[in-house]
C-alpha cells in the first residue's frame, strides 16, 4: 500500500495510490492510524472510500504533520562523514526535528531570509507502527509501518553554530516529507539494497545504496529503544550520504528557482521547489 496525506477541495485527507489515481479514504491522519493500532497494510482494504482523485487535484502534505518524535541520524554514511572531515562516529548522531519544519512534496522548501547556506540532504525515514523500550535488533524490522522519502534541509550557518546542529535543521518548512507512505511489505527488509540519488535543477549530486548505511534500521530501531520510549507513529530519518553542497568547492547551496529531487529505488520522487521567505 502507498499511503498519502493532501488538501482535496479545502479539507485534510488520506488516500491510497489506486493505479494511476488516488482513492480517498478520509480525513483520519496516519500517525492516527497508527497511535490507534490500525494495520497499514490492510487498512485501505477495509475502507469504503470510493473517490478517485489524480495529483493534480490535490495539494500535498507531509505523510505525517505531526509524529509523535522525529528522530535525524547523522554521519550514517562512511562517505558523507568523511567530506565533512568529522571522525566516524561509534554511536549514532542524533538530533531532532520538529513538525513545524516540515513541508509536503511539491511544496516549497523555503531558505530563510537570515542565510543563503540552504542545503540539500536526501535521505529515507521509516516509520513505525509500533514501540517500546529494549527492543531487539533481530525483532526491530517488526515495528516499522513503513518507509518514505525525506530531504533534511539544512541551513549550515546556524547549524554550525555550536557543537549541536539541532537549530540548523528545524527552519520552518525545511524538511520535505513524502510524497508516499509505501508499507513494509513492499519495501526490502530495512529498505536495503536501494539506490538513494538527490538531484538538483535534474542534475545528479547525490548518489549511494542503502546497503552503505553505518547503522541500519534494524540498529537505529534497537539503539534508540535503548534510551527512548518507541511509540507508534515515530519517525526515523535514517541519514545522507557524500555530495552535500557544503562540501563542495565552491559551496553549492539551494536558491530560489531551484527545484530538488530525492528518489528512491521503488518510491514515487519527493520534489521540491525551492524559494525565499517572505520579507
Amino acid at each position: 500500500m502507498r499511503y498519502l496525506r493532501f488538501i482535496l477541495d479545502g479539507k485534510k485527507q488520506t488516500g491510497v495510490r489506486d493505479g494511476d489515481k488516488i482513492r480517498v479514504l478520509g480525513d483520519m491522519p496516519l500517525e492516527t492510524l497508527l497511535a490507534n493500532g490500525v494495520d497499514l497494510e490492510s487498512y485501505a482494504d477495509n475502507v469504503a472510500g470510493d473517490a478517485l482523485v489524480t495529483e493534480a487535484d490535490v495539494t500535498f502534505l507531509p505523510v505525517l504533520e505531526h509524529p509523535p518524535k522525529l528522530l535525524c541520524v547523522g554521519l550514517n554514511y562512511a562517505d558523507h562523514t568523511r567530506e565533512s572531515k568529522l571522525e566516524q562516529p561509534k554511536y549514532p548522531t542524533m538530533f531532532p526535528r520538529y513538525d513545524t519544519s516540515l513541508t509536503g512534496h511539491g511544496q516549497p522548501i523555503v531558505r530563510p531570509r537570515v542565510s543563503d547556506s540552504l542545503d540539500f540532504e536526501g535521505e529515507f525515514a521509516v516509520i513505525l507502527k509500533s514501540g517500546g523500550r529494549h527492543i531487539r535488533k533481530d525483532e526491530a524490522l517488526r515495528h516499522a509501518a513503513g518507509y518514505a522519502l525525506f530531504n533534511d534541509g539544512s541551513v549550515r550557518e546556524y547549524q554550525f553554530l555550536a557543537p549541536q546542529w539541532t537549530m540548523g535543521k528545524n527552519f520552518d518548512d525545511t524538511g520535505a516529507f513524502g510524497p508516499e507512505l509505501v508499507t513494509a511489505s513492499e519495501v526490502p527488509p530495512g529498505a536495503k539494497g536501494l539506490t538513494l540519488e538527490t538531484r538538483l535543477n535534474g542534475q545528479v549530486v547525490q548518489s549511494a545504496s542503502t546497503d552503505t548505511l553505518i547503522f541500519d534500521v534494524a540498529t537505529l530501531i534497537s539503539t534508540l529503544s535503548e534510551a527512548l520510549t518507541l511509540e507508534a507513529g515515530d519517525v526515523i530519518v535514517t541519514g545522507t550520504p557524500s555530495g552535500v553542497g557544503w562540501a563542495r568547492e565552491p559551496k553549492l547551496v539551494m536558491r530560489a528557482g531551484d527545484v530538488c529531487e530525492v528518489s528512491l529505488t521503488g518510491f514515487a520522487t519527493l520534489r521540491n521547489p525551492i524559494a525565499d521567505e517572505a520579507a
